[in-house]
């Protein structure tokens, strides 16, 4: 593919161009839609003069209609989408920097997705149609574990997992690790249970607190329900989980005050499974969680890390690079993989 790319930039530079530029274009009307010619122009970075040319061509292809409410891709413009998706990430270099980031990490695989889901929530969306191709690839048919983490990045991924998965296979879906008072959308429990509603699996639940003490914590490893549960963790060959910036983490979870001076004095700047990581790796404060911890990770078949936007470039490059057992996939996206390219 790569060859080809070249040898049409090389008669044809201004089609290359030009292609690329209206692709550009029809893609963000996509993501946006319903969108004014204003507010497009300013987050492509063009003068609504030079939109206005190529949003009239695509208007005539009848790639795009407008309305009242905005600028919209047509369904003849959502074929063209996907008929030319894989051909224009190779065109925009997206596979050959796979290859760079899965090298620099030195893990199994890397798959960037176009934009930056900072300013386009439906990169995330994106994000999770891979995750449900990437397991369809991965996944044994039989029985299969799969324990999975919570979050916002999580809830999306649930929603894009489809009744395919299920194919020849018995699936089970458990919480990661105990996560009881969070926002119920975004527990590892309700991410389990939707997870296994779209693919028509099952799940179990795991109900013990977010935060514990270590008093807490002794008593309920004794309890039975909580013992088979974490039995059926332990037996997990997937371990499908996120990666969030620390200082907004600690937020999410409650911290004190006091907790988070902690984690900006010892330069927190990641968190996964409970624990806070600085830009080394260093693992530099951790929540005490009853579940999947991080050193377990080794000895799991398939792990699939997924986290996007510029925003967590940081915490991505520090966890994949010093954390992340070497079968690790990560499913990121430009915004997060150019910056982190860049360093």
């Amino acid at each position: 593919m790569h060859s080809d790319i070249q040898w049409i930039e090389a008669i044809a530079p201004d089609m290359v161009d030009m292609l690329s530029r209206r692709y550009l274009v029809l893609r963000t009307i996509n993501w946006m839609a319903p969108v004014g010619r204003r507010l497009l122009a300013q987050t492509l970075g063009v003068s609504e003069r030079t939109l206005r040319t190529e949003t009239d061509t695509l208007r005539k292809l009848d790639l795009i209609m407008t309305n009242k409410s905005g600028m919209q891709v047509t369904q003849q413009g959502q074929d063209v989408l996907v008929g030319l998706s894989h051909f224009m990430d190779e065109l925009m270099g997206i596979r050959q920097k796979e290859r760079q980031l899965a090298q620099y990490f030195n893990i199994k695989r890397c798959i960037i997705v176009s934009g930056d889901s900072d300013r386009q929530l439906k990169v995330i969306g994106t994000m999770g149609e891979e995750v449900n191709q990437l397991l369809q690839q991965l996944l044994p048919e039989g029985r299969n574990i799969i324990a999975v983490m919570g979050g916002h990045t999580m809830e999306h991924v649930a929603s894009h997992l489809t009744n395919k998965l299920g194919d020849k296979r018995d699936l089970l879906f458990v919480p990661a690790r105990g996560g009881v008072g969070e926002s119920v959308a975004i527990q590892a429990n309700t991410i389990a249970s939707q997870m296994a509603q779209h693919t028509g699996g099952k799940f179990r639940s795991l109900f013990v607190p977010e935060q514990v003490s270590e008093r807490t914590y002794e008593p309920l490893l004794k309890e039975p329900s909580i013992q088979e549960v974490l039995a059926i963790i332990g037996q997990a060959n997937v371990v499908v989980h996120s990666i969030g910036e620390a200082i907004s983490m600690a937020h999410r979870r409650n911290m004190s005050e006091d907790q988070i001076k902690v984690l900006r004095s010892r330069e927190a700047i990641g968190e996964a499974f409970g624990y806070f990581f600085d830009k080394k790796g260093n693992v530099v404060y951790r929540i005490p969680r009853i579940g999947l911890q991080i050193g377990e990770l080794a000895h799991r078949e398939i792990i699939l890390a997924i986290a996007g936007g510029a925003s967590k470039a940081t915490a991505i490059a520090a966890y994949m690079k010093n954390i992340a057992p070497k079968q690790t996939c990560l499913i990121t996206d430009e915004g997060a993989a150019n910056l982190i390219l860049k360093k």
